[in-house]
């Protein structure tokens, strides 16, 4: 796209224009996270930000856009005397979601480094995006190597090069955005806590305003260049605007009353750490120098609470983000500058505040109230509904999940080669160096040592006579290197009626639900089938959102038969259509059931036939059996010995049962040899 579209031509969004702008009046705000749907214009309206950003002074020839008025004494083009240089536009550069470590923070010339002792950097996207706009889309599927690197230089405004004892820093101010998908997974807590702010998009209901965005877009495509002139005088004003914010945020006053408001907002919401106080100054400070005033005010604070808590309240990846306004406007009015007790007589008897017992002495508000109360009347809400009707084949409503808790970690054999996760073994970019190979493209981890003994024999054939070693491309080795990576955790639920006794049910989607949080925590992707009645069905294609997957299975219903060969036929194809896809993520297969098959003809053997199909691919599995009561069958251990895989019962895939558990899920026979 040749001609961005103007920011001042966006409709609707208002939350998600006025944290780009205040981001723009003061880049220490953090950045902007923006989740939303497809097609909100999340992406519009980050690249339209750029044209609005005020020009910047750079020294000439600078690859790390050094201010000429204060040059970075480190800068590895300097040193650089103060004044000259030239102006150029704020950039705008976007950081590709397969993108490598090294064009991320750039790459030493490890040849020269060795054989010179020179620091030959390739500058990399931080440094073009210096005192610019750093742009990540679909930031939760950066793989987190690279979100902790991008984070960090966010936070410390400087990015550092380690390589082999060859140390590089250069400056990297920059305002981050990323935009995502919820759908397509989360990030983690503590990355959503590294973004100032926080915005929630979604597309408009309302007719007029769908119109008016698809008349502005197809007049945009039918020619950029007049539409963007149309907008000019809109876009002109903005960044007036915004370079009279920037002069005046010195002069904003953030009084104590303020203060004292954001505190007791960020307490009384239970915040983790002290970052989203710092952040919610900053936001304030911002918002009233946008609004052109000197002194922040009970609004400022209010606003900027919507934009830095909702992302920070959450406490595990199946909380929706979110913020009670009620709440917060009672702790704003609580702990305004209008509080009765702002100016209280004094008291005489020094141990009165002790005896007030709660008292204005900047305390933390109650924790109890409307939200808690109904989270209450939600936990019971299972005991109301309807029992089921016996044995009978009818399908039932859905039942509360049980409450989740840790499981014992299971991963798959041998080492693989996928996407770097905290599940199974793998060649990974990080983690312990096992071993050096020849590069087969472009080095990324120098093995040394390896390094250094294949040049040591040939230095005298090349003629070496200063201390530096002579070293050729052919002698550079690459480190392997082991770590973890995350796998295809595919759920095989069996939702027939023998599942549907009302605690038995809820007890397993309490374990499944518990191998979901343990799946989102190791990075995995997640893939979710049901088998009741007469089928199965694919309720959840395998995703990164381990969220959607927890909402499928909390309205998941049951009854009926146990088609048992369905369920695994169809994790089967499910299965056999992700090698295709992405043939380096290894498969382990979660099979929860009580080991039944029921309806139509030979039930138990095509069951065994199907499992047969997983054990002859080598897939790894594991049996959750659901059985329960005094008698047990042991038919979900007999579907584990034939699918290959390791059976456990519910209570020993808790992390702290007494029984153990192989982590390694591997056949029957594999694991009766360790055990002789």
């Amino acid at each position: 796209m040749s001609v961005p579209y103007p920011f001042t031509a966006v409709v609707g969004q208002d939350d998600l224009r006025l944290a780009l702008l205040l981001n723009a009046v003061s880049p220490a705000v953090g950045g902007v996270l923006v989740r939303g749907e497809k097609g909100t214009a999340k992406s519009t309206a980050v690249r339209a930000l750029s044209a609005l950003m005020p020009s910047v002074d750079v020294v000439a020839g600078c690859r790390f856009s050094c201010d000429p008025a204060s040059p970075d004494p480190q800068c590895p083009d300097g040193p650089h005397e103060e004044g000259g240089g030239g102006e150029r536009p704020a950039r705008m550069v976007e950081l590709p979601v397969g993108a490598s470590e090294d064009r991320l923070v750039g790459a030493l010339d490890i040849e020269r480094a060795l054989a010179e002792g020179v620091k030959a950097f390739e500058p990399g996207l931080l440094a073009d995006a210096h005192r610019g706009i750093l742009y990540v889309d679909e930031v939760n599927l950066l793989h987190d190597h690279l979100v902790d690197l991008l984070l960090d230089a966010a936070a410390m405004g400087a990015s550092y090069v380690e390589r082999e004892g060859v140390s590089v820093r250069h400056a990297a101010r920059f305002l981050l955005v990323g935009t995502m998908n919820p759908e397509e997974g989360e990030l983690r807590p503590q990355l959503l806590d590294r973004f100032g702010l926080t915005v929630e998009v979604a597309a408009s209901r309302e007719p007029k305003q769908r119109v008016e965005v698809v008349k502005r877009r197809l007049a945009y495509d039918d020619g950029p260049d007049a539409f963007v002139a149309q907008w000019a005088g809109e876009e002109a004003d903005v960044r007036a605007r915004i370079v009279a914010a920037r002069a005046l945020l010195p002069e904003v006053r953030l009084g104590d009353d303020a203060l004292t408001q954001i505190a007791a907002t960020c307490a009384a919401f239970e915040v983790d750490g002290m970052r989203a106080d710092i952040v919610m100054a900053r936001t304030a400070s911002a918002l009233a120098a946008w609004a052109g005033r000197t002194e922040v005010l009970s609004e400022d604070v209010r606003q900027a609470a919507l934009l830095a808590l909702p992302h920070r309240r959450r406490r595990n990846p199946f909380d929706a983000p979110g913020l009670d306004e009620d709440k917060l406007d009672e702790t704003l009015d609580e702990f305004g500058p209008d509080r009765p007790d702002d100016d209280p007589e004094p008291d005489p008897d020094p141990n009165g505040p002790d005896d007030d017992g709660g008292g204005g002495g900047g305390g933390v508000p109650p924790q109890s109230g409307p939200a808690d109360d109904g989270g209450a009347a939600q936990e019971e809400a299972p005991a109301e509904a309807p029992a089921p009707g016996g044995g009978a084949p009818q399908e039932q409503r859905a039942v509360s999940a049980g409450e989740p808790f840790r499981t014992k970690m299971l991963s798959v054999p041998g080492l693989g080669e996928g996407a770097a996760g905290r599940r199974s073994r793998a060649r990974t970019e990080h983690g312990r160096t096992t071993g050096s190979v020849r590069p087969r493209g472009n080095l990324t981890k120098l093995h040394l040592a390896a390094t250094v003994q294949a040049a040591a024999p040939h230095q005298r054939a090349r003629g070496r006579s200063g201390p530096g070693l002579v070293v050729r491309r052919d002698d550079l080795r690459q480190a392997t290197r082991e770590g973890r990576e995350g796998n295809l955790v595919l759920f095989v639920v069996d939702a027939s009626g023998s599942m549907a006794a009302r605690k038995r049910m809820g007890a397993v989607k309490g374990a499944v639900l518990s191998l979901l949080l343990d799946a989102y925590q190791r990075r995995d992707k997640v893939g979710l089938v049901t088998f009741r009645g007469t089928g199965a069905e694919v309720a959840l294609p395998p995703t990164s959102s381990v969220d959607a997957a927890a909402a499928r299975l909390e309205s998941l219903p049951t009854g009926g038969r146990t088609p048992l060969a369905a369920g695994l036929l169809k994790a089967h194809e499910v299965l056999r259509v992700e090698r295709l896809r992405d043939p380096a993520r290894r498969p382990l297969l979660v099979v929860v059931t009580d080991g039944r098959a029921t309806g139509g003809p030979e039930p138990v053997q095509l069951a065994a036939r199907a499992a047969g199909l997983h054990a002859a691919e080598g897939t790894a599995s594991v049996v959750v059996d659901c059985e329960s009561g005094l008698v047990r069958l042991g038919l979900a251990g007999e579907l584990a010995g034939r699918l290959g895989g390791q059976v456990v019962t519910l209570d020993e895939l808790r992390a702290d049962s007494l029984a153990g558990l192989v982590k390694d899920v591997q056949g029957t026979n594999t694991t009766s040899r360790r055990a002789a």
